[in-house]
């Protein structure tokens, strides 16, 4: 499949396309990295691509999902220049799958456990030669009798004995039990007053790296208070009579007392803050692209255990912030254009609901879903509709499993400037999420249906 055309000059793209394009321009030697379209994987792009070649650690530009021109032709070009290398990788991919085959082992992902080791041999050593069969087979004997292995299936053997889940019970009782008593819902008006503060500074051209009211909040510790306030029923905190208190962080009127957990799976975990121990740190460990940095399985647990009981289930007060920030933008986005929620609308909330607003697809979906063309099954159309007046819930779950990621990694958000672009990154990634669920239902709703065939008669 060709590559896709270049966007004119000037114009910003999501740095997701600027790697597909890039990727499909590097030539063949790439099939086993690459789906069947031609495009780099997902976990190419993860642990691969974005971790050790983009390394937006080291070049925060190019951490933005859109990117200006400059920063465009930067990623394309460091990806073009690491051909050699990634040919070498997926030639070392494949070699230590016939290893691994040939040794027995079936455990784990072999994209997750081997492809960033892949491409450390190939840095080290380029293609495979000589003598290379023996090193896969040395590789995947490490990586398969690695004590403590942060992967998934390493979490379910730790959190698999009996005596072990019986003690994280006890503490998450103990833990659960002796948290600070709730606060009174007047401290989330207060919190959610300065939060709008911040907001207004925010949705404008590059707001000011500090800014003092994001960094009060952060010293006076109104996250936790915030966090506080939502373990008891406080109706009303949002301004709007028609928001649910937590904004789909837990589908509880409180939030429960966390459990151990026995598995997971991304297609049904509940919210947030209504997720086992197990479901929390599987999140983190499908999506880390840095496993090496992670902690152990076991070191991961019994942190967890004590942050699944913290205010917001968070640690870090900058994190929490960000929580009480990213409610108070979620409580205002309306996408539909209804005028809902438009006491308190601040700068950011114009820059993200005018941008929602102007999408092709959300104009298309409001057409279909809010017309006199109702959807009496509950289909997708309905889905799509409750999904454009219920956006805070997609907003809020995304934002928290972002943040919960940064906790886990100690990365807590410095100022206002990093907190606005996990704030505004998340706004971005849930509206293109929708984009392609009304584009996939709009192209459902254009295939004509079969044909019936007529009866034959006896």
């Amino acid at each position: 499949m060709p590559p896709p055309s270049s966007p004119p000059t000037g114009e910003r793209r999501p740095r997701a396309l600027v790697i597909d394009h890039a990727w499909r321009g590097l030539g063949p030697g790439l099939e086993p990295l690459s789906g069947p379209g031609g495009a780099p994987l997902t976990r190419t792009v993860k642990l691969i691509v974005l971790p050790l070649i983009v390394r937006p650690a080291l070049r925060p530009a190019l951490a933005a999902d859109f990117l200006a021109p400059a920063e465009t032709s930067l990623l394309d070009e460091l990806i073009r220049e690491s051909t050699g290398r990634l040919v070498a990788t997926a030639q070392w991919f494949t070699l230590l799958k016939k290893a691994r085959r040939a040794l027995g082992v079936v455990a784990g992902n072999p994209q997750d456990l081997y492809f960033q080791r892949c491409f450390e041999l190939a840095v080290e050593h380029g293609a495979p030669r000589q003598g290379a069969d023996v090193l896969a087979r040395a590789l995947v004997e490490e990586v398969a009798h690695s004590p403590g292995g942060r992967t998934v299936d390493a979490l379910k053997d730790h959190l698999g004995d009996a005596a072990r889940r019986s003690r994280l019970d006890a503490e998450l009782a103990a833990a659960w039990e002796s948290r600070p008593p709730p606060a009174d819902a007047a401290a989330a008006t207060a919190a959610l007053q300065r939060a709008a503060e911040v907001l207004d500074a925010c949705g404008t051209p590059g707001p000011a790296g500090t800014s003092p009211t994001y960094t009060g909040m952060v010293e006076a510790g109104l996250g936790e208070l915030f966090g506080r306030v939502l373990w008891a029923y406080a109706s009303g905190v949002w301004g709007r009579g028609n928001l649910p208190t937590h904004l789909g962080l837990t589908g509880r009127q409180v939030p429960p007392r966390p459990e151990v957990g026995r598995g997971a799976s991304t297609a049904t975990l509940p919210a947030p803050l209504d997720r086992t121990l197990f479901e929390r740190l599987f999140t983190v460990l499908q999506s880390s692209a840095h496993r090496e940095e992670l902690a152990t399985v076991a070191e991961l647990v019994a942190r967890e255990t004590g942050r699944s009981c913290a205010p917001l289930g968070l640690y870090d007060e900058s994190l929490r912030v960000a929580v009480v920030l990213g409610g108070g933008l979620a409580a205002g986005l309306d996408p539909l254009g209804t005028g809902e929620g438009a006491p308190g609308r601040t700068a950011a909330h114009r820059a993200v609901n005018s941008r929602w607003r102007r999408e092709a697809s959300v104009l298309r979906a409001r057409r279909m879903t809010v017309s006199a063309r109702p959807d009496p099954d509950g289909g997708v159309l309905d889905a799509l509709a409750q999904d454009l007046r219920t956006p805070w819930a997609a907003y809020m779950r995304r934002l928290w499993v972002r943040l919960h990621g940064r906790d886990v990694r100690d990365a807590p958000l410095e100022d206002l400037a990093s907190a606005w672009a996990v704030l505004d990154g998340v706004a971005r990634s849930v509206m293109m999420d929708h984009r392609a669920r009304v584009r996939a239902a709009l192209r459902a709703l254009s295939v004509p249906p079969a044909p019936v065939a007529e009866p034959r008669s006896a």
